[in-house]
């Protein structure tokens, strides 16, 4: 019945995603398209900051053993060691290198993710420009001084498809992980908030407490004929690595349960910014679809209107959580759209944390309104659809309570008093 029960929900789960990807797909929205030009057109995205800091002499990076320049360039993007999260399955371009011995480490912070695999040759980055979406570098581990990133758009290739949004973006993926990491002949899935917990993971690590019975971290699909069989309540349930692989050159002992979770919501949120400013400068016409059926469907998103339910209390084993919930802002009752609920859901306040960010600040002037005319929609309770019952009266008073506090252009029509009636 487990088995089964996996089974269904990988399916359902399959077939959601199909059906939005095959709703978004237009060819109008490739990256050469004059209104975009994502190869030449310049950015000021935080690792192209970051090089110019560099070549000017401003901040230099130091090479420290094994980990090379990573604790030094993590530093320097204000990128916490406390989000380091572990994936052993051969899914990156230094995928020789990688296995359930090796695992590869991914870091980040709100608009920069940093990719190191030990001996590797190079460290791996994704910088989100508040308008041509994520940016792939590189850096070289040796050989060059003082070091510099390398633009890699080759990246593209896979980090532009319906996993995405057809923009360049990241996404996270859960897969059967063969004993050396190859990935098994079998479902594979991109995840986010809205993914049922017991397909997500596969070639993750995973450390953290929870109260589910299954999810797809810490296995291996030994037999290729039973991959569902990898999953036992010794690999659902760890919080720690120590034996699992040697941990020299890696910075923090975690692949935390916390990070994994906000990460996953991020990947697809910043895709979303990255997809409707692309609509608004290429027009409707061209993409597609209206301007404010994109600003709808962003909005769902950003307030986890189709959240799944999570198996908590959840606690992740690294100091993941106080750092990210103590970045801020707070209104005058101390509330933060980061405060953390980890319980049936993810936040506290569901309204992504991400509303102020310099990809959502810097959304074309037609995309931001049309987001913010949805925003009060629903926040207001104009829009009535069952759907959106999971606000309760309470979840929006405070969401809007705190965005008026903290979120400065908000439109004047959000300093209305009356919400209307909810459950």
């Amino acid at each position: 019945m487990k088995r089964l029960g996996i089974l269904l929900a990988a399916l359902a789960w399959a077939g959601a995603v199909a059906a939005a990807a095959g709703q978004l797909q237009h060819p109008s929205l490739l990256r050469n398209h004059p209104e975009i030009k994502y190869a030449t057109t310049p950015v000021t995205d935080p690792i192209a900051e970051l090089d110019r800091k560099l070549a000017s002499g401003e901040v230099r990076l130091q090479s420290d053993g094994r980990s090379g320049y990573l604790k030094s360039v993590l530093a320097a993007l204000n990128v916490p060691v406390e989000s380091q999260m572990l994936v052993f399955s051969k899914t990156s371009f230094q995928a020789p290198r990688i296995s359930p011995q090796n695992p590869r480490a991914i870091y980040f912070n709100d608009t920069v993710s940093v990719g190191w695999v030990r001996d590797g040759d190079v460290l791996e980055f994704v910088g989100q420009d508040p308008a041509q979406g994520a940016v792939f570098y590189t850096l070289a581990q040796k050989g060059t001084e003082p070091p510099r990133f390398q633009r890699n758009d080759a990246c593209v290739s896979c980090h532009a498809s319906d996993a995405t949004h057809y923009v360049p973006g990241m996404f996270v993926g859960s897969v059967f992980p063969a004993p050396d990491g190859t990935t098994q002949y079998g479902p594979a899935y991109t995840t986010d908030h809205r993914t049922p917990f017991e397909i997500r993971w596969g070639g993750w690590f995973v450390t953290g407490t929870h109260r589910a019975e299954r999810h797809m971290g810490n296995a291996i699909a030994a037999d290729s004929t039973n991959l569902a069989a990898m999953v036992t309540p010794e690999t659902v349930h760890v919080t720690d690595l120590t034996g699992r692989f040697d941990m020299t050159g890696y910075p923090s002992r975690h692949s935390d349960l916390v990070a994994l979770l906000v990460l996953e919501h991020q990947a697809k949120m910043l895709n979303l910014f990255t997809r409707i400013g692309w609509e608004a400068r290429i027009g409707s016409k061209e993409s597609g679809r209206s301007i404010e059926n994109a600003a709808a469907e962003l909005v769902d998103y950003l307030l986890f209107i189709d959240e799944a339910e999570l198996p908590g209390p959840i606690t992740g084993t690294s100091a993941f959580a106080s750092r990210f919930t103590a970045q801020g802002p707070r209104d005058r009752q101390g509330r933060s759209l980061r405060d953390l609920s980890l319980k049936n859901r993810l936040l506290e306040y569901p309204c992504s944390y991400l509303i102020y960010s310099a990809p959502f600040n810097a959304m074309p002037e037609a995309a931001k309104a049309a987001v913010y005319a949805r925003l009060w929609q629903v926040l207001s309770g104009e829009e009535t659809g069952d759907r959106y019952d999971r606000l309760t009266a309470a979840d929006r008073r405070a969401i809007l309570e705190i965005l008026r506090e903290t979120k400065d252009d908000l439109p004047a029509y959000f300093d209305g008093d009356a919400l209307r009636d909810t459950p």
